[in-house]
């Protein structure tokens, strides 16, 4: 039987086409497709990859897309190594009957033996107390803080003459911290920000001081302890004050291109026109009643419409694939995430700076966000 990378090559080449031709057509990297035609699926980020880019160059070569895929599992199947002790079992010499019997006599000696054990133990001279931890108390000392904090941790925050003190109460669905005006509860990957001086408002957080962010837990495993992320709303808006729209910041490992620059921060609209195939996911920020994270394998000419009062985190699998637009305040902007074949994470969201003004900005995150 034709084997997958065979099928992919000589479809491709009855079509006349090359890789150049092929890679600009689906907006997937040409080292990818060349990996595909060679089985050489090691040059893939993972699983998911391979199976989102052969459905896409399957289609685009008119193949059938499942057959594809089971041909693939197949393959995979074929190269799992066969566990040494299968290679080197023997037929048993023993009839079963004997094994039977042996076995019977074994369990009756463990239990009996077990048995005896628990009544001739002497009287424990006490019961051994668990010992207790004590909770950790660390200090933001600059403009950010990042560090696993488990259940009764605080951290000291300072601003000015005063200190705050934010405690870790509680891990399961959501992590819960006690904050001067209250307890607040931030989802896993969720960014909440606080106003120490008890001044909030609607929306996007005015007055806020502090940004807290749940980096990474293990949900209803306390055991764990959480990562916490504490920076300063002060250094955020210092990234990109002064900047107009179209600017790109760069900070550290990050950028942020401002989009919007306006005296309110108001809904706006993510709107995605996809050019070619690729998996994509998007998630609202700062909207509890809106949490989810949603995930699709995207096709040419599909089209999605995302709405947000404060901010989104996208991910895609080809930064070119699709065309992207913020509508917002009447007007339309065009947005570029990144280029062909790029795997990208940001968040287009609303900060505000010191001057009391808004900017939506396009922050792009480390891979993997």
């Amino acid at each position: 039987m034709e084997s997958l990378g065979t099928k992919l090559r000589t479809a491709r080449e009855k079509k006349g086409i090359n890789f150049d031709q092929a890679g600009k057509d689906t907006k997937i990297s040409i080292r990818y497709l060349e990996a595909l035609e060679k089985e050489n699926f090691s040059a893939f980020p993972g699983e998911a990859y391979i199976i989102g880019f052969l459905r896409n160059y399957g289609a685009y070569l008119d193949l059938d897309a499942q057959e594809l895929l089971s041909r693939y599992r197949a393959l995979i199947k074929q190269e799992q190594p066969i566990p040494v002790e299968h290679l080197l079992r023997r037929p048993s010499r023993v009839p079963k009957i004997v094994l039977r019997v042996l076995l019977a006599i074994l369990v009756t000696g463990v239990v009996g033996g077990g048995v005896f054990f628990l009544m001739s133990r002497p009287k424990s001279a006490g019961t051994v107390m668990p010992v207790s931890r004590t909770p950790a108390v660390h200090a933001m000392s600059g403009d950010k803080f990042e560090g696993r904090f488990f259940e009764g941790d605080s951290v000291l925050v300072s601003l000015g003459q005063d200190q705050f003190k934010l405690e870790l109460r509680n891990i399961a669905d959501a992590v819960t911290i006690r904050t001067p005006g209250g307890n607040i509860v931030i989802d896993l990957g969720e960014e909440v920000d606080i106003d120490l001086g008890g001044d909030t408002g609607a929306g996007v957080t005015k007055g806020a001081d502090i940004r807290v962010s749940a980096v990474d837990f293990d949900k209803n495993n306390p055991d764990m302890g959480v990562r916490l992320r504490f920076e300063s709303i002060s250094e955020i808006a210092a990234q990109i004050q002064d900047t107009e729209p179209g600017t790109v910041v760069v900070t550290g490992q990050s950028s942020s291109t401002v989009i919007i620059s306006s005296p309110n921060a108001y809904p706006f609209t993510l709107q995605t026109n996809f050019q070619g195939y690729c998996m994509f996911r998007w998630e609202i920020l700062l909207e509890r009643d809106r949490r989810e994270r949603n995930e699709r394998y995207f096709q040419r000419s599909d089209e999605l419409n995302i709405q947000a009062q404060n901010g989104i985190r996208i991910w895609t699998s080809n930064a070119q694939a699709a065309k992207f637009q913020v509508i917002g305040g009447g007007r339309t902007y065009p947005v570029e995430i990144g280029g062909a074949g790029e795997v990208v994470v940001a968040d287009i969201r609303w900060v505000r700076d010191e001057d009391n003004r808004y900017r939506l900005v396009l922050a792009r995150l480390e891979t993997g966000s």
